[in-house]
């Protein structure tokens, strides 16, 4: 936890927090220094998996150039599949640096996707369009998944971070309505560390490089669109985490509790933001065993 005693408090500006404390709860690089290290990981144990299972195939879900997603195919024949929403502060990220995740997966008799998306910065602020092709995503894998052996009644989200932001907006999307797809298109969904209402994010620093607006605001917040959450969701953060991160979590797994819908909360005791997402590579780890769990895979 930083140290913002040598400071005096400003004025409160969400809850408790002053502008400076909220920022900070807001960047992640404040409470977890080893950032870049745990970063580094991603890609080199990324390069790992890639040598283990060999590349993925590589599939156009759109129109530009961005909109692509990596399958890594498991054995198995109309098996399910788990779609991974990567973060990066809506700013970052490659799929190609998360194909860690796939070895878990793939191993277990599930084919594992990783998507490519727009980030925030080329879509000059707005959220709109990552949101929409994280969509996109889903929809194609649902019309193709028999191209590549997968079973489209058993598509299951994961993500982290500004990923499970965009992945619990996914699961409170009207699929009827917006894409002809059933209602209950996602069979189930882990959100590990996101953001669910976007009021004080609006409020911090990210608003530098986010152009929010009341309309994004409103559609983008999944804390206010519940009625639509059709699936049994996983609900994670570490206890090193900054207090918005924990709190955000915290009060969307009992907002979804309390509206009577299945939701199983998970604190990963000693483990920041960078590193709970590791526990989901990982059989026995944290996320990786709920998850199995979840897919009927354990």
């Amino acid at each position: 936890m930083p140290n913002t005693s040598a400071k005096p408090k400003g004025p409160l500006v969400w809850l408790d927090l002053d502008q400076a404390e909220l920022d900070a709860a807001y960047d992640q690089s404040v409470y977890a220094p080893n950032l870049q290290l745990i970063q580094r990981q991603y890609s080199s144990n990324s390069d790992l998996t890639r040598r283990r299972l060999g590349n993925p195939q590589r599939f156009a879900y759109g129109p530009s150039a961005i909109e692509k997603l990596d399958v890594f195919q498991c054995k198995k024949t109309n098996a399910p599949i788990n779609i991974f929403i990567h973060g990066g502060a809506w700013r970052s990220g490659q799929a190609k640096d998360y194909a860690y995740h796939a070895d878990i997966f793939v191993k277990a008799g599930a084919h594992c996707v990783i998507p490519d998306f727009i980030n925030v910065l080329e879509a000059n602020g707005d959220l709109m369009p990552m949101a929409e092709q994280v969509r996109r995503a889903i929809a194609w894998v649902y019309n193709n998944a028999t191209s590549f052996n997968g079973d489209p009644s058993k598509i299951y989200l994961s993500s982290h971070s500004s990923g499970a932001h965009l992945a619990a907006v996914a699961l409170t999307t009207d699929w009827e309505k917006q894409h002809g797809l059933p209602m209950n298109v996602l069979k189930g969904g882990l959100l590990c560390s996101g953001m669910y209402d976007l009021k004080p994010v609006r409020l911090s620093a990210r608003s530098a490089y986010v152009k929010f607006t009341d309309e994004m605001e409103q559609a983008l917040s999944s804390q206010r669109h519940l009625a639509l959450l059709n699936a049994p969701i996983i609900v994670a953060h570490g206890s090193l985490e900054t207090p918005e991160f924990i709190r955000q979590n915290r009060e969307f797994a009992q907002a979804v509790k309390d509206l009577g819908k299945s939701v199983e909360f998970v604190v990963g005791q000693g483990y920041n933001h960078f590193e709970m997402p590791q526990t989901l590579a990982n059989p026995y780890g944290i996320l990786g065993e709920l998850v199995l769990k979840q897919m009927g895979l354990s």
